[in-house]
């Protein structure tokens, strides 16, 4: 257990310390720099996440906002151990371990990145634990215990991590409905006293959408709205997209592992033990699949499903080795080994251009032209941080400017990261797709102001949307950034001179909806 736990590490570490900032962990930054008690697209923790590398340190890079998750899934696989021990037995622990180090998505999207997920992960991981030690302790006779008011509270504050915390709650209470041995769970003292910390815990939820009108519950549950027909092409493709995430080959094992004890589940046929796991998963991952054939989904939202049901594979690989050890092993080696060198080729590529044409570290002259590689989306912000800071043109311009402002969120995340530890202008969105920015600053104090609108050559149309909200747009300057010698992307900075009117905003502060 401890060599994985610290093979895991080492591995995210480097990965942490390498992997340029992705969009979503470039805007999380930002909530470090407005501390609230929630947030428009999230609750509060992944501020605290992000933030305690950067406090730690005082230096803002990818590694250091990074420094919260990586250490917090060493967590979260401990926890994850010791559960599928107390469920089954050490060696399906060590073998469902070893699985979710090895599985691609979990080890970068719950364990690298600064995301939600990071500590939605811990609490929910924790809580099976403490699930297990309710439910599945030596006793003939269950009665519910004080164990429960913990259990509130770490789903309370999985809920604060990410909204898939509610899903663990409901996972919980339907193993309890469909339990004979504890239903009675659902109606003790302690349970009640338990949901009462519940919401205790997710005070600071309830309580910021409650001053910007349930903004937050609003965003979220319309995201589940259907946006076309119901389409099956689609719904393979997200089944496919998502074991390209788990890679295929534990993919496909866990989805065949999962189906099979459900429906052994559904005949009555599965140990509780099995019966509390798909309670959790299957109603995740099953349930935002589906929802992929009438909807884009993210890769992320179906994944605690398949963390949690990866304690049924470990069971089950555990079966499989007494039958096949050699062919148990072959399969975890070659595909630990298969994920190792297509991790670090992207990981190479993706921080040094290893595969584009004509790059200073290309191998064998490189095979994709830069112009045409999406990875180079991921902006280097310490070296945007750099170059920004020390050409004069734009120091000159900063002096004079009330504000900085970018055409999207995302970009105007990558922007703050790299400008906001420097200097004192808030930057912002001008955008119908506002999320956090639209409660971090109100724009009518820039009224008749001038601002600095900074964008990438990838959205140089975008300058139209500004017509007739200033004076003028007057450009300034390009300032190319680059990738193993090679220009990765082009920033364009304008002078936008006297803001004659606010931008709409469909919620936030000052809400002025588009009339379009």
């Amino acid at each position: 257990m401890a060599f994985w736990l610290g093979w895991g590490l080492l591995v995210r570490l480097t990965i942490g310390a390498v992997l340029p900032a992705g969009y979503d962990e470039t805007y999380y930054y930002l909530y470090v720099h407005y501390l609230d008690w929630s947030y428009f697209d999230h609750p509060v923790l992944v501020a605290l996440t992000t933030g305690v590398g950067t406090w730690l340190t005082g230096a803002v890079t990818p590694f250091t906002i990074r420094i919260g998750a990586i250490l917090l899934y060493t967590g979260t696989l401990f926890f994850f151990y010791l559960t599928a021990k107390r469920l089954f037995n050490e060696r399906s622990a060590l073998f469902a371990l070893v699985l979710a180090t090895l599985i691609p998505f979990f080890t970068v999207g719950f364990g690298v990145l600064t995301l939600p997920d990071s500590p939605l992960m811990f609490f929910w991981s924790l809580s099976l634990y403490l699930t297990s030690g309710e439910f599945f302790r030596l006793s003939e006779t269950y009665r519910p215990s004080w164990r429960i008011l913990l259990i509130s509270i770490t789903i309370g504050l999985a809920c604060l991590g990410k909204y898939h915390g509610f899903l663990l709650g409901l996972g919980l209470v339907l193993f309890c409905v469909l339990s004979n041995r504890y239903r009675r769970a659902l109606w003790s003292k302690w349970t009640i006293l338990g949901f009462v910390l519940f919401l205790l815990t997710i005070s600071p939820l309830l309580w910021w959408n409650y001053q910007w009108d349930w903004v937050s519950f609003k965003f979220q549950s319309g995201r589940a709205v259907p946006d076309r027909y119901y389409n099956f092409l689609d719904l393979l493709l997200t089944f496919l997209v998502s074991n390209a995430y788990l890679f295929p080959s534990l993919g496909l094992p866990l989805w065949w592992v999962s189906m099979q004890k459900l429906g052994q589940g559904l005949l009555g046929k599965v140990s509780e033990q099995e019966k509390l796991i798909l309670a959790v998963s299957v109603p995740v991952f099953l349930g935002f699949t589906l929802m992929g054939g009438y909807r884009q989904i993210l890769p992320s939202w179906p994944m605690p499903g398949f963390f949690t049901a990866t304690l049924l594979v470990g069971e089950r690989v555990s079966i499989w080795y007494d039958r096949y050890p050699k062919g148990v092993r072959n399969w975890l080696w070659s595909s630990g080994l298969i994920i190792f060198f297509l991790l670090t080729i992207a990981l190479l590529h993706t921080s040094y251009g290893i595969l584009q044409k004509g790059g200073k570290y290309a191998i064998g002259g490189g095979f994709w032209d830069i112009k045409h590689d999406p990875s180079t989306e991921l902006v280097d912000v310490v070296q945007m941080r750099r170059v920004f800071l020390q050409d004069a043109t734009v120091q000159e311009q900063l002096k004079t400017v009330a504000f900085i402002f970018c055409n999207n969120f995302f970009l105007a995340g990558q922007v703050g990261m790299a400008l906001v530890p420097q200097v004192s202008q808030p930057v912002t969105a001008l955008d119908r797709d506002l999320r956090g920015f639209a409660f971090w600053a109100d724009d009518r104090s820039w009224l008749g102001k001038d601002g600095l609108y900074i964008t990438s050559q990838l959205f140089a149309e975008d300058l139209r949307k500004y017509d007739g909200y200033f004076d003028r747009l007057t450009f300034v300057k390009a300032i190319p950034l680059y990738r193993g010698g090679q220009v990765a992307q082009t920033f364009l900075i304008y002078r936008a001179e006297r803001l004659l009117q606010t931008y709409p905003r469909p919620y936030g502060i000052n809400r002025v909806p588009d009339q379009s």
